[in-house]
């Protein structure tokens, strides 16, 4: 099972989730924002818009504050985002990319800088651990919706690459161009998703053991913890007697 998958079940256990729920509020309308802003504020005629929409509502956003947010956009209001993406090292090596919005590039470089080094890791240069990440496409399904060849010839007829199906459920990727018209399509067949989003796929996976962990563990939280911060990604890999100690 592929480490982000862990990832969500650490999360869930740990209790995070809470805490995260706020933030995680925030980080989605500023997603919608922004994405309202660079196209049209039209869901149905914005891919970017329509899939920051989509995950918003699959991770119970209420409508008003989705609705809120196109709005903010359309008035111009709200600050001036940039995308700007960091590539570094975390504990062990692992490679780490941090996605984020920021109304401050100055503020952001070194806060995420100091998180890195006050956690056992380094900031790098970018491209310095992209190559070890594809740019896929990801929707989630639950268990619920049927078996892996239910799952499969689904994702076939929707053009999707691969899917992996484990007892929690179907997770189904597609080139990140695609992702748009292969969760529309997958949509008709199996319903709404868990989730439908764009990812940083590792390619090349860094095998940790419990304290490295543990570590990362730490780094990644402080990181998602700044609300400049959209999205954290590692390429980890560790033994499910290491994920069971967690």
């Amino acid at each position: 099972m592929a480490g982000h998958s862990k990832w969500a079940n650490i999360q869930h256990r740990k209790g995070r989730q809470d805490a995260l729920r706020s933030k995680l509020f925030s980080k989605l309308s500023k997603e919608i924002t922004v994405a309202a802003k660079m196209g049209d504020p039209d869901p149905e005629k914005n891919p970017r818009l329509r899939l920051a929409v989509k995950e918003a509502k699959s991770q119970s956003v209420p409508k008003d504050v989705i609705d809120r947010a196109i709005k903010k956009s359309v008035a111009g209001e709200g600050d001036e985002y940039e995308e700007i993406r960091y590539e570094g090292y975390g504990p062990n090596g692992v490679a780490v990319i941090v996605e984020t919005m920021t109304d401050n590039r100055n503020r952001t470089a070194s806060t995420v800088r100091s998180t890195f080094s006050k956690n056992g890791g380094n900031l790098g240069e970018t491209g310095s651990v992209g190559f070890m990440f594809d740019r896929k496409g990801e929707v989630v399904y639950g268990a619920d919706v049927g078996d892996a060849d239910t799952v499969m010839m689904a994702a076939i007829e929707a053009g999707a690459e691969d899917v992996e199906s484990t007892e929690d459920g179907h997770v189904v990727y597609c080139a990140d161009t695609d992702l748009n018209d292969v969760a529309t399509s997958l949509e008709g067949e199996l319903g709404e998703s868990e989730s439908t989003k764009l990812i940083w796929k590792p390619t090349i996976t860094t095998e940790m053991d419990l304290e490295a962990m543990q570590k990362l563990m730490r780094l990644v939280d402080a990181l998602e913890d700044d609300d400049d911060i959209q999205r954290v990604t590692t390429n980890f890999e560790a033994s499910d007697e290491v994920m069971e100690q967690l």
